[in-house]
């Protein structure tokens, strides 16, 4: 049995692939170490299976609700205000994902640019955290972030960014996670860039059901449970035992997200 108390903080349970399989994939997280998966929505559709995850597994799986950049261009004219109703629920504990995607051409960068200033908003609005997605959109994400009044709290999900983009993100008080691609072979730049962040300020996640972590890499779905080897990973990157940095990335998650 491992000791090491685990936090997964960005998984896409309410999706086709986890179909009849969630009751399985928390019982296998549970018993991995896993103490927590924040659920995160892309469209309404995937929120509100998130808020009925939240509900049908309190105090375990937490939703995050919002439209992804990517989502954007298909999604319906009062989509957003379904949104704002959902984070209204009990169970959800953040906004998101949000931000942009410049490897896509799905939607308009324009519309994105707002839409991340509207999930912004309602953060503000709500006094919950920010998920943030980012490709290849590192430098945009940072100009709109200093345009802000004031930045609500949030994480850099699954982050592939340089040290400049890291230090700026940290210095508007967010927090920076780390997914599988982080244990890929030649991703060195990743990694240095990994070995940096202050500890305070680190989440690891799954973004189940894609980016499975080596050993695994390749084999989907991802799932929850092979957290541990991005946190084991990422803990010999950093010379410290994969004990500690358990606890301190799970204390991180539950003070972003106001968990208990």
């Amino acid at each position: 049995m491992t000791s090491l108390r685990l936090f997964d903080t960005h998984a896409h349970l309410n999706t086709d692939a986890f179909d009849g399989q969630v009751d399985a994939v928390v019982g296998k997280a549970q018993e991995a170490g896993v103490e927590g998966i924040m659920v995160i929505g892309i469209d309404v559709a995937t929120s509100r299976v998130a808020c009925d995850l939240a509900a049908q597994y309190p105090g375990y799986l937490y939703a995050v609700v919002g439209i992804q950049p990517n989502s954007l261009a298909e999604s319906q004219p009062d989509d957003f205000a379904v949104i704002e109703e959902l984070a209204g629920l009990p169970g959800v504990r953040g906004i998101g994902e949000t931000g942009l995607d410049c490897y896509w051409d799905d939607s308009p960068i324009e519309m994105q640019h707002e839409f991340f200033d509207r999930h912004m908003q309602l953060c503000r609005d709500t006094g919950l955290p920010m998920v943030i997605h980012m490709r290849e959109s590192g430098d945009l994400i940072v100009q709109q972030l200093r345009q802000q009044n004031a930045v609500p709290p949030g994480v850099m999900h699954s982050f592939t960014g340089d040290w400049d983009c890291a230090k700026a993100c940290l210095d508007q008080g967010l927090m920076i996670s780390f997914a599988g691609m982080l244990t890929f072979k030649k991703n060195d730049a990743l990694q240095a860039v990994a070995k940096q962040v202050p500890a305070d300020r680190l989440l690891v996640e799954t973004d189940s059901p894609y980016l499975s972590p080596e050993p695994l890499r390749g084999r989907r779905p991802n799932e929850p449970a092979r957290v541990e080897h991005t946190l084991r990973f990422l803990a010999k990157l950093r010379n410290v035992s994969a004990e500690s940095l358990a606890e301190q990335t799970s204390l991180n998650a539950r003070t972003l997200f106001q968990l208990p």
